[in-house]
């Protein structure tokens, strides 16, 4: 017996097709509760889009972080930056395969960095300033957020320590840095604490203490692995039945013999693919090179489709794993119990089993091992926000890469879905093509336009509110999932994934909406493809053809 760890989704017998409560699987997070019936109204002034695209470029000395700089100050009053030498802080300086260079700020306050506030000026290879874009706080810059810190780095240190379990003798000498960390709706000021530590349980921690209490605010393990161990290769067979030829890895143990692990050591650059099993939180393993079990199966496809995702991305985009530094790539499957979800929490991806009638394990599907992993990328890159239109990006985001990695057709999670969803109608989860052939929840259909179907243009959008679909991540993607496929009717997916990549990677910030996507995607169109292109054309067509002009 499997230990039972989440309550399953019911599913009553007279939800029909039409009724299926499908619009949360593949979530990140959980929709929020409501306190006392209230929500909170949107406030502008903490999220300001800028995007401005010189049209006649300037040419400059140099394109680093100092020119950038004067290049903010000198022009603060077209792009309504208040005083930027004093505010934004260089975070990063990046060159891509076109020459061009970016450089992307954070904004701060006293001095203190604003996580997620975030300014990028984009260079091309001759040294002219083509773009600048991003998103500034200006609550928090007009507020009077005491940032005076009441204990010592020393102490959040020793917090972090201890809130870790973290060894007397640790590898890596811990840093911390002082931020201004929004979370759970507030503003923290707090120390970001890096901990890491090899041994038993190695750990690469993150944790954010509150700078004036000394409390935990959050904290995140960003590496989990066994070190030292040779690949080989080995086979499998999938939910569905395929045979699945896969790098595992041979353990040779002092007591107790050999195993065979689902671990994968064989690229160069990556920490490793892993495979986990949830009840036991071990590596998956068995004693032969060959998991053909009927437990393995969940876990032979999340392996086999964690190592297809992997290759896409060097492949096609050059990146190198989910944060493009080789870090590992981690799947745990066997969770819950009649779980019909999978997700990514920020730095592993989980995998439910289904219920067996409206979904079988849903590690089966490569494309939702893509929409996950993709979610990864994001995290690693422009670490969109996970509500509103922001989250509905990071949604449309990963519901694309797993339409474009899994290439057989315009749907998600169709390999996933039960006898009994299909006996209801229900053959995949979400549809590029056609997003409004299933419905959302009844509870979400007074939001929208009356039709109670999923959206495919910005007439029919869902003005949920936060604690519904954390303001309709899932219900409103469709808008841009359908975009994208329109796009890629007139330019092939090929063309598709290397704007929407670089859009993604390049261009979007954490608070990014529908129309800084738009302006991103364009962008990226050019920058590859050049102005006028058909490649440009057909960008801004699919945008327009869903009523997203702006």
């Amino acid at each position: 017996m499997k230990k039972r760890i989440i309550a399953p989704i019911i599913l009553s017998s007279t939800l029909l097709a039409g009724t299926i409560p499908f619009s949360n699987v593949l979530a990140v997070q959980p929709e929020e509760k409501v306190i006392e019936n209230v929500t909170k109204e949107w406030n502008k002034k903490a999220n300001v889009p800028l995007f401005v695209k010189e049209k006649h470029a300037e040419k400059r000395t140099s394109s680093n972080a100092s020119d950038a700089l004067n290049y903010l100050e000198e022009n603060k009053d077209k792009l309504e930056l208040k005083n930027p030498k004093a505010n934004l802080k260089t975070k990063s300086t990046k060159k891509d395969e076109l020459g061009m260079t970016h450089i992307r700020f954070n904004q701060t306050k006293n001095g203190v960095p604003i996580e997620g506030a975030e300014v990028i000026v984009h260079y091309n290879k001759n040294n002219e300033i083509v773009a600048t874009n991003g998103h500034q706080n200006k609550e928090i810059q007009e507020s009077s957020l005491d940032t005076t810190a009441k204990i010592s780095s020393k102490k959040a240190l020793e917090v972090a320590r201890s809130s870790v379990d973290a060894p007397a003798q640790l590898d890596y000498l811990p840093t911390s840095e002082l931020v201004i960390y929004p979370f759970d709706d507030e503003n923290h000021l707090a120390y970001k604490v890096n901990v890491n530590f090899l041994g038993n349980e190695p750990g690469n921690w993150f944790v954010f203490v509150d700078a004036k209490t000394g409390e935990v605010i959050d904290q995140y393990n960003a590496i989990m692995h066994a070190d030292k161990i040779k690949t080989q290769t080995g086979v499998g067979t999938g939910v569905l039945g395929e045979t699945r030829h896969l790098h595992i890895s041979k353990n040779k143990l002092p007591h107790s013999g050999t195993t065979f692990q689902l671990a994968d050591y064989s690229h160069d650059g990556l920490e490793g693919i892993f495979t986990y099993d949830y009840p036991t939180g071990e590596l998956f393993e068995g004693n032969s090179a060959s998991f053909k079990d009927e437990y393995d199966r969940p876990a032979v496809d999340a392996h086999f489709n964690s190592e297809k995702v992997y290759e896409y991305y060097l492949e096609e985009h050059g990146r190198n794993s989910l944060d493009d530094k080789g870090m590992p790539i981690i799947s745990r499957v066997h969770y819950g119990t009649n779980y019909n979800n999978a997700f990514w929490n920020g730095y592993q991806m989980t995998y439910g089993d289904g219920d067996g009638s409206y979904m079988v394990p849903l590690s089966a599907g490569l494309d939702v091992a893509a929409h996950e992993m993709t979610h990864g990328v994001i995290t690693n890159s422009a670490d969109l926000n996970y509500r509103f239109q922001s989250g509905a990006l990071n949604e449309s985001f990963a519901d694309i890469f797993g339409a474009l990695i899994d290439d057989e057709n315009w749907e998600l999670g169709e390999d996933i879905m039960g006898p009994g969803a299909k006996a209801d109608g229900r053959e995949s989860l979400r549809s590029l093509s056609d997003p409004s052939k299933y419905p959302v929840k009844e509870d979400y259909v007074p939001y929208g336009n009356g039709d109670g179907m999923y959206p495919s243009h910005m007439d029919e959008f869902y003005d949920l509110p936060r604690h519904l679909d954390n303001g309709g991540v899932h219900i409103n993607s469709s808008i841009i999932n359908h975009a994208a496929y329109l796009t890629a009717q007139d330019i092939g997916r090929d063309a598709l994934g290397q704007i929407y990549y670089r859009a993604m990677t390049t261009y979007l910030t954490p608070t990014s909406d529908f129309s800084d996507a738009r302006k991103a995607i364009i962008q990226s169109a050019v920058d590859l493809y050049g102005e006028g292109s058909p490649e440009v054309e057909a960008a801004a067509g699919g945008f327009d053809q869903v009523g997203i002009v702006e």
